[in-house]
């Protein structure tokens, strides 16, 4: 008789899932290593931004300022004036904003806001509504910049959204099995008292301290 035929029917279940569990962990791993580097270092690089001692955080490099001549159409909202320069100046705006400048005195004009481009060139605009011209101001950033602003999901489009989502679902996913790896095998009082044990209690004070 096989001892294994023996087992509960659980247990038996057990190492199939250890092995699920585990090959799924080093899929993931896989996928995800160049972009937990790169996540990595960028917020390394950025939570040293501030501050005496400051690490260089790249550069915004000042292009060229292009006067376009707006047509009436355009001037009838912000969307209609987005929808312009994509057809006619294949600027597409990633973000459009409406509103009095930042800390303009109430009753200030409203303007519109309108910002695209990449990771690496950007260009950005203010319309007074009713102008009959408006000047884009283009950018290029220096690829520190550029991989900087790909870590806050500026410029990098559609596809990079959907590419850093994927490596945000398979970090949770990471960090849940390889908990459950970890915690396969030992007992309460091993857990509690374990490396573990000791970073979430700091993780909760700090954060804690930070939110208060």
């Amino acid at each position: 008789m096989n001892p294994e035929d023996a087992l509960p029917a659980n247990r038996k279940r057990a190492p199939v899932a250890r092995r699920w569990i585990r090959q799924l962990h080093l899929w993931i791993g896989a996928w995800g290593a160049l972009a937990a580097v790169l996540y990595g270092l960028t917020g390394l690089v950025m939570n040293h931004r501030f501050g005496d001692g400051a690490w260089p955080q790249g550069e915004s490099l000042d292009g060229q300022a292009v006067e376009l001549q707006v047509p009436a159409q355009a001037r009838t909202s912000a969307e209609a004036l987005s929808l312009w320069l994509q057809r006619e100046h294949a600027l597409e705006a990633q973000t459009i904003r409406k509103g009095p400048p930042r800390g303009a005195e109430a009753g200030a004009p409203e303007q519109w806001r309108l910002s695209g481009g990449n990771a690496r060139h950007s260009w950005a605009m203010e319309y007074a509504p009713g102008d009959e011209t408006v000047s884009v101001e283009h950018s290029r950033q220096t690829w520190l910049a550029a991989i900087n602003r790909l870590h806050k999901a500026v410029g990098g489009g559609t596809a990079w959204i959907l590419l850093a989502d994927s490596f945000a679902i398979g970090m949770i996913l990471l960090g849940l099995s390889g908990l459950w790896m970890w915690a396969l095998g030992r007992s309460l009082r091993q857990m509690v008292f374990s490396v573990f044990a000791a970073g979430l209690v700091v993780f909760a004070v700090v954060m804690g301290s930070a939110l208060a």
